[in-house]
């Protein structure tokens, strides 16, 4: 077995990887980049290297720098987790070349496997199901529009290295065909600078589902059931889970042997991931294989009580499988959402800051797991992906994950950035998503307008009013404690007050009792009890004896409390002040109609216009990188440039003003 390994990786997935090495006894090295310095991996790691500035290209995807560590800190092989150098076989064949063992396949199966036309035709070889289609190289434009209408429409076009959604096209008709042919082309060979696309079958109401493979030097080979992945937005996957509520066990037996009669076809060593699209009458198509740990190997983890890490490091240290395939066991369900660094009410545009406040929920062996690479007080930078941690449960069945996954969402603390945790609580709430009657466009028609604080509106909004009412009598009961009272003239809080809610005036009445607050609403009485202490981020407690978890913050003269996905600012004043507040006139919103505000914190790396240019919609006007993607600014009208207010290099803020215009009309 190994004595040091080295992790090729940062955040949560490096993290992930030295807690299993630890638990068997491996010493680990970190790299980290300039920004990475202070970063959570490299503090649980028994040594730290640093690699290079921020940029990826002069630290984590340097193989130079990387084999350079593994040297001077005597590390005898890595593990490259996802992304970077995961998949790369070049990586792979360098690492074996100096001595060093790579955890995971070997490059020829990274090759194999990472074009996604050789893939294809070696899947057809081995007996894979496959989608209809064309897999050769396609000349021209005529061509593609010859072998679309001879596969029959919708079709999809998708480029031979692509991946993340670049390079594919849906078209419908021979127009869609020649358009999309020729974007692809362009897209592929400006992302991969590779050109080469192929045209299948595209299927409806698909559903993305996976089988997890893993096999080891000596010709055993197992499957480890499958993961619905089929909650994607843009083509990235938002919620996996597994089992699949979709498939019955015939469907999941032969994708599980075709997954591993295509592993085996190539020799395949270490975990990997068969992808395949399945329609609405069960049928399922190869899509790809993934050479590597997956993102969301851990619903695997829990429904197989395997360790993924742990057996690509025994694999790797040249050990047999302990188990055949008779042998794994699939124990009730598992979940998990992505929780990212990003504001879903300003279509998920990334979010970048310190973590003023990360309190994870509870961690629940078998129940509750929280896999992430930050710390409260540590920063999401611009430089890398916006993922903060994964969120995943487990439950008997995929009722009892869902009702862990809502109430766990519901618990999970961030302040300082916008995170994604209001559009995960939603979709939890979505009635094709609970039902299992989904596929992967359901984000895309459930929200085809973004998604808004409108999507998640609170099923019992008394519940937000009573609560509102139990947390300010609370406080004023502290005030009344500390005010300095005088003999004869002490203040006693009043019990009735007017809650204010989406502007609308509750009168209520909280009357202070053993362990809380009995609360009159609507001719109701309602019972809050809770242990609550000032300065706590979460009021735990029970609502007429049921329990619940709230998420609280004193924003000035409001509550914003969080709850589900709802969010909402509630005022509670007493009844004098809230005539008063009626009669309050409303302040108009600033015009900022002339100007470009940044939507995101990011480097502004191009200023498009100069000052007197005449611009027309849908021109551009400047990029902003964050998180390893560049936003395009574009006008939405047509306009003149007054100034240029930031400067190319220039690292914004939200509404950062970046170029005003003269006043149009």
């Amino acid at each position: 077995m190994f004595k040091k390994i080295l992790i090729a990786n940062r955040g949560e997935i490096a993290c992930r990887v030295i807690k299993t090495a630890r638990r068997m006894g491996i010493a680990t090295v970190a790299v980290f980049s300039e920004a990475d310095r202070f970063s959570r991996h490299v503090d649980l790691a028994d040594e730290g290297v640093c690699i290079g500035p921020a940029p990826s290209k002069e630290s984590y995807l340097s193989m130079d720098k990387i084999i350079a560590a593994c040297k001077e800190t005597g590390a005898e092989a890595v593990h490259p987790g996802y992304g970077f150098l995961s998949e790369n076989p070049e990586f792979c064949a360098r690492l074996e070349a100096a001595g060093i063992v790579f955890i995971g396949p070997k490059a020829h199966a990274m090759r194999a496997m990472g074009d996604k036309i050789a893939s294809k035709k070696l899947a057809m070889a081995a007996k894979v199901s496959t989608i209809p289609g064309y897999t050769d190289v396609i000349e021209d434009v005529e061509s593609a529009v010859k072998i679309a209408a001879g596969i029959g429409y919708p079709v999809m076009i998708k480029a031979s290295a692509g991946g993340g959604g670049k390079g594919l096209r849906v078209a419908g008709n021979e127009a869609e065909a020649r358009e999309g042919f020729q974007a692809c082309r362009r897209e592929a060979k400006s992302s991969f600078g590779d050109d080469r696309v192929f045209i299948e079958k595209f299927i409806e109401e698909p559903r993305h589902i996976e089988i997890q493979v893993l096999g080891d030097a000596h010709g055993n080979l197992v499957y480890l059931w499958e993961r619905e992945c089929s909650l994607q937005r843009r083509h990235q996957k938002v919620v996996e889970e597994a089992p699949s509520s979709f498939l019955d066990e015939a469907t999941r037996r032969a994708m599980g042997e075709q997954a591993v009669a295509l592993a085996r076809a190539v020799q395949y060593q270490s975990a990997g991931t068969v992808e395949f699209v399945v329609g609405r009458d069960r049928s399922f198509y190869f899509l790809e294989m993934n050479t590597r740990l997956q993102v969301e190997h851990p619903v695997t983890e829990l429904i197989t009580g395997l360790d993924l890490v742990e057996q690509m490091i025994l694999v790797a240290a040249g050990e047999k499988l302990a188990f055949a395939q008779k042998d794994i066991e699939l124990k009730g369900w598992a979940m998990e959402c992505r929780i990212n660094a990003e504001d879903p009410f300003r279509n998920f545009l990334p979010s970048i800051g310190r973590l003023v406040k990360y309190q994870p929920p509870a961690e629940v062996p078998n129940q509750v797991r929280v896999d992430t690479g930050v710390f409260e007080g540590g920063e999401i930078s611009m430089y890398y992906d916006p993922m903060i941690a994964k969120l995943i449960v487990h439950g008997a069945t995929r009722e009892q994950a869902i009702a862990r996954m809502r109430d766990a969402l519901n618990a999970f603390v961030i302040r300082g950035v916008s995170t994604n945790i209001a559009f995960q609580s939603a979709l939890m709430q979505n009635p094709r998503f609970v039902s299992g009657d989904f596929n992967t466009g359901l984000i895309a028609e459930e929200y085809p307008d973004g998604f808004n604080a409108g999507d998640v509106p609170h099923d019992d909004p008394a519940m937000l009013i009573v609560v509102a009412a139990a947390i300010h009598r609370s406080y004023l009961e502290r005030n009344a404690s500390i005010s300095g009272q005088m003999p004869g003239h002490e203040y006693v809080p009043e019990d009735g007050f007017v809650v204010l809610l989406h502007d609308e005036q509750h009168a209520v009445v909280a009357t202070q009792v053993a362990g809380g607050f009995d609360v009159a609403y609507r001719a109701e009485s309602f019972a809050v009890r809770s242990s609550w202490q000032f300065g706590q981020a979460l009021y735990q407690g029970t609502l007429d004896n049921k329990p619940f978890c709230m998420q609280i913050e004193r924003i000035g003269l409001r509550y914003r409390l969080h709850h589900w996905g709802t969010q909402a600012d509630v005022m509670v004043l007493s009844a004098h002040a809230a005539a008063l507040q009626a009669l309050m006139p409303r302040k108009a919103a600033p015009d900022l109609s002339r100007f470009l505000l940044s939507p995101m914190p990011g480097l502004l790396t191009v200023i498009a216009v100069v000052p007197g240019q005449e611009v027309k919609a849908g021109e551009k006007l400047a990029v902003i990188e964050a998180m390893k993607m560049e936003n395009v600014l574009k006008a939405d009208q047509d306009c003149v440039v007054a100034k240029i207010l930031a400067n190319p290099g220039e690292s914004l803020a939200v509404d950062q003003a970046i170029i005003e215009f003269e006043k149009m009309g």
